[in-house]
């Protein structure tokens, strides 16, 4: 499978189908696979872009956390646009892999042409909302120190199955990209001006609230509640998840 070497740490991509780009992104410690049960679906009219996240899957696992940011991530998301030779795409992606491909839209608005953003919260305003998440994110990270992959066999189905070669990767991945330093993802969303489709698991307790905040600050974005639905709604609901994306992908403006 193709990589590319972002100062030396190599980024696993793959690409499936052929027509108009569009790029996903998995959740924090799952890996590109968690979309393979939708490539048939997605690729039959679209050139599928889907890739592993830095300390996540096939790419590398830099021991440097300063290897690990938000701002690397997204440059991760343009230089594989780059390597296929993709100006604009629809980028969307599932929780931490939702969060990045808004802050993706953040840094490079043009390059955006519909975003696909999956139970998924778009930050906090609030200092101390913020302080919550990163302390959240920072114990999972040391306890991944502590009990290595073993982690994963408790968790939810698209992590339980994911396959990572290495705990530190993740646990670094947790202080560098999962926490947040500031409002800006969330400041955006008036002013992200493509048409976006928001989807949430009608069961994703945690990320309903989130969910309808983005869908009334993102002018004009739809939403899509899918039933009996969890956290990784593409995996709970297959079908239901592809019923409620390819309309929407249809429809797009050129």
């Amino acid at each position: 499978m193709p990589k590319i070497d972002r100062d030396g740490v190599g980024i696993h991509y793959e690409v499936h189908g052929e027509g108009p780009p569009l790029l996903l992104t998995h959740g924090y410690s799952s890996t590109s696979a968690m979309w393979h049960g939708q490539v048939e679906a997605l690729a039959r009219d679209h050139k599928l872009i889907l890739w592993d996240m830095r300390g996540h899957g096939q790419s590398d696992y830099p021991d440097d956390p300063a290897a690990y940011s938000e701002a690397l991530t997204v440059g991760d998301i343009a230089a594989i646009l780059d390597v296929v030779g993709t100006e604009r795409a629809i980028i969307g992606g599932l929780s931490l892999g939702g969060y990045m491909s808004l802050a993706f839209a953040r840094a490079h608005p043009k390059r955006v042409r519909a975003l696909l953003i999956i139970d998924t919260g778009p930050g906090f305003k609030k200092d101390d909302a913020r302080e919550a998440w990163n302390a959240r994110a920072l114990a999972t990270a040391d306890k991944f120190d502590r009990e290595g992959l073993d982690v994963l066999k408790a968790a939810t189905r698209e992590r339980a199955t994911a396959s990572h070669r290495d705990a530190r990767g993740l646990a670094l991945a947790a202080r560098g990209m999962l926490t947040q330093r500031d409002a800006k993802v969330i400041e955006l969303l008036p002013e992200i001006k493509v048409p976006s489709l928001i989807v949430v698991g009608a069961d994703d307790t945690p990320f309903l609230a989130a969910s309808d905040y983005m869908a009334a600050k993102i002018p004009g974005a739809q939403k899509a509640v899918i039933p009996a639905a969890g956290h990784a709604v593409n995996i709970d609901q297959p079908q239901a998840f592809v019923d409620a994306v390819l309309p929407f992908l249809k429809n797009l403006p050129e």
